[in-house]
């Protein structure tokens, strides 16, 4: 079984779909460039000469990729065309998502074989606003926990380090880091990645730090350097960055919405904070900052809990299964 997954780089659902690559035997990621989406139908040419007996791609651009005789399975790692995003988004963007952008989902939908989604969330999200929708089958994402590892050494020193690490976006919620870093105590310092699309950087703060561009192959070290993970976002389909965090053994302070709840258990793995209320994540930061017990307790429930349901091996077993499933009605 021949599967061809086309998928855009610089973004988490890539990740997910070369993961997939490594473990699946003839399952092959065609890579492209964002930019070729400005004019959609040059995407064609992407699975154009391949010969494959399955798509697994996402919806936005899956209508350019599907065959009549090959099955299209579809997932969904976010959503974000809904009325409550417009506000998070650019007015190109809210063009865009209100335009062709749903259509082409829309279209998608309709010639899928098989649609999942990364979260319940997402799912219940997909169903309420697109109504007739088919059936939509949950497929955590899941990391390889032996990359991602605790570190060996406990941070016991009253210098606290918390980590933001996403593109600098307002639905990563980036805006609200040098507010909360203003109410911070003296000993807590926050360092910013910019992700893989961000060019600048935030206004300057003694203790916020811009620490660039990280490899992916080097964030499992860049979690073992720090204490807490800082996500202020608006919406997550199923966040990557908190499950890495999660599984080197980290507490995770995050926005109480979208599939947040789903992995972060309040009181035991972290906080999850009133959406936009800076007062509310500094006042969370500042009580683990003042607690290596709590975050040390917070942190080893976190990696129980990925173990347990995040795994790599899950997911990809799980994603064979219904790739399976879907060769067998043919």
């Amino acid at each position: 079984m021949k599967i061809l997954s086309p998928m855009s780089t610089g973004n988490g659902a890539y990740v997910i779909h070369k993961n997939l690559q490594k473990a699946i035997k003839d399952y092959k990621v065609c890579s492209y460039n964002p930019y070729w989406t400005l004019f959609p139908p040059s995407l064609y040419q992407f699975c154009h000469q391949n010969k494959f007996d399955l798509i697994h791609t996402t919806p936005d651009y899956a209508t350019f990729f599907h065959r009549k005789s090959v099955p299209l399975v579809i997932t969904f790692h976010n959503y974000v065309l809904d009325n409550f995003m417009r506000s998070y988004s650019s007015i190109l963007q809210n063009i865009h998502y209100a335009t062709d952008l749903m259509w082409f989902t829309r279209r998608a939908l309709k010639q899928a074989q098989v649609v999942t989604s990364v979260s319940q969330f997402t799912a219940d999200l997909v169903r309420q606003e697109l109504k007739e929708t088919p059936e939509i089958r949950v497929i955590y994402n899941g990391i390889d926990t032996r990359k991602f590892v605790p570190s060996p050494s406990h941070n016991d020193n009253k210098n606290v380090e918390v980590l933001f690490s996403g593109n600098l976006t307002l639905r990563k919620g980036a805006f609200l880091l040098p507010t909360v870093a203003k109410q911070l105590n003296p000993n807590i310092s926050i360092s910013y990645t910019r992700g893989l699309r961000t060019k600048f950087s935030l206004p300057m703060f003694p203790n916020l730090k811009d620490i660039g561009t990280i490899p992916y192959a080097s964030m499992p070290q860049l979690y073992q350097q720090v204490d807490i993970l800082f996500m202020p976002t608006v919406r997550e389909g199923l966040s990557l960055s908190m499950i890495e965090a999660m599984a080197c053994g980290l507490p995770v302070i995050a926005t109480n919405c979208s599939s947040t709840s789903e992995l972060i258990v309040e009181g035991k793995g972290g906080f999850l904070c009133e959406l936009g209320n800076a007062d509310d994540f500094a006042e969370k930061i500042n009580l683990l900052a003042n607690s290596p017990q709590l975050r040390r307790e917070m942190g080893e429930f976190n990696r129980a809990r990925v173990e347990s349901l995040f795994t790599e091996e899950r997911m990809i077993k799980e994603y064979q299964q219904l790739f399976e499933e879907v060769m067998d009605l043919r």
